[in-house]
């Protein structure tokens, strides 16, 4: 048996619900199809500038979490060599860091009950011509095989729908991540701002989510033996505290050593060479990626949620305006042009995004050589960082009202 879907969206994470909900204030409903068992929060915390609190803005939803969460003001620096501290101020209104899961829940909550199908994973796409319009085929691995008229990949770094489109396969960037949540029941009492410790090779800092929870991370050249304590939170967290940060400030090190352990993660930053974003496919008939199946970048810009947000709204907008064209009545045919213009607007973008991010983390984690300090404390943090910031104000634009009459509302599902 066949299912047919108008629109099917791989992956629940941040793009693909975000893509699912702006498709849903145009009236279009998609399913999801996500691999894990439930929403996955990995990663613990993010933070949110201001391009994806206008994002959230289109898609109805930023006053849910605005309300929880304050605004940073400054971000210090400290060179852990010579204990200097530099400040980075944020003008208008700052950043806000977020639990993952509360984003996550926040925006699958704006969607009908059954718009996600979790433990659904997909074992191959093809795609056929059905009445001179292009149809998707999706086989999941458990034999379901689902028809749909739009397909969409937000499925992450390692994206099947990405690997289908000829995409390359995202690169190890030479560094890798821990990160965590650190809990304190009774309250921190630490200044809602940014802390940053650099050294050679190694960054590391905490931001406070709320007065009890801070988000904290650790990056560096990845363990010769970090493949082996992977999936051991506990013993990422010794060796953290034993050797490899082992020369971090106390107020630090105090916050990992309050680390909710189930938070814990250890993981290599991956990205996707800027060339490919730039010169390959990024659309094959309805067939389209967003978020980290896109532009997987390194999170040194704090970019990689705030670009998938701005994927979702853009999508829906293009996809909107074609609605508005066709009075309601979006043609199969049609999706294509959409498509076309959330790639071309969508490119340098993001392209650029992983540069900066790329740029920023060796410029921060680099050697000891005399000049790369010099460019690091001067040229990156005087200069270069407010370059880098001017990232985060971007506007993707609204998405569009589409209310037709009842006759063109019978009839403005995609076919």
């Amino acid at each position: 048996m066949v299912e047919e879907e108008e629109v099917v969206i791989v992956g629940a994470g941040i793009a693909g619900l975000a893509t699912a909900v702006a498709l849903n204030r145009l009236g279009i409903r998609a399913l999801l199809l996500e691999r894990a068992e439930d929403l996955r929060a990995t990663g613990a915390a993010l933070t949110l500038f201001s391009n994806a609190w206008l994002a959230l803005d289109a898609l109805a939803v930023s006053h849910k979490l605005t309300s929880i969460y304050t605004p940073v003001k400054r971000e210090l620096v400290t060179n852990i060599q010579t204990g200097a501290t530099q400040e980075v101020s944020f003008t208008g209104d700052g950043p806000r860091s977020v639990h993952r899961k509360s984003l996550l829940e926040t925006l699958a909550n704006e969607l009908p009950i059954d718009t996600i199908r979790f433990s659904s994973k997909v074992a191959s796409i093809e795609t056929r011509t059905q009445e001179n319009s292009p149809i998707t085929i999706i086989h999941l691995s458990d034999g379901t095989v689902i028809k749909a008229k739009m397909l969409i990949g937000c499925d992450g770094v390692h994206s099947v729908v990405g690997n289908w489109l000829g995409l390359a396969a995202p690169v190890n960037s030479g560094r890798s991540a821990i990160r965590g949540l650190a809990v304190f029941p009774q309250g921190h009492g630490l200044n809602h701002e940014i802390r940053q410790f650099v050294d050679v090779g190694m960054r590391a800092g905490f931001l406070p989510l709320t007065d009890k929870d801070i988000y904290w991370f650790f990056v560096s050249q990845p363990p010769p033996n970090g493949e082996n304590f992977a999936g051991n939170p506990k013993l990422i967290q010794r060796e953290l505290l034993e050797n490899y940060g082992k020369h971090l400030p106390a107020l630090y090190l105090d916050v990992v050593r309050h680390c909710d352990l189930s938070t814990l993660t250890w993981a290599p930053l991956m990205f996707r060479k800027p060339w490919d974003i730039m010169f390959k496919k990024l659309r094959k008939d309805n067939i389209t990626v967003a978020g980290d199946a896109m532009h997987p970048m390194t999170p040194d810009l704090g970019q990689g949620g705030c670009s998938a947000l701005e994927d979702a709204v853009v999508l829906g907008r293009h996809i909107g305006e074609v609605l508005i064209t066709k009075n309601g009545k979006l043609d199969s045919r049609d999706i294509g042009e959409a498509i076309d213009g959330y790639v071309k607007e969508r490119r340098w973008r993001v392209t650029w995004l992983v540069i900066g991010s790329y740029l920023s983390g060796w410029a921060q984690q680099g050697g000891s050589n005399w000049w790369m300090n010099f460019f690091r404390d001067v040229v990156f943090y005087w200069f270069l960082s407010s370059k880098f910031v001017d990232a985060a104000h971007y506007e993707c634009g609204k998405l569009p009202s589409v209310s037709f009459s009842s006759e063109s509302k019978s009839s403005s599902k995609i076919d």
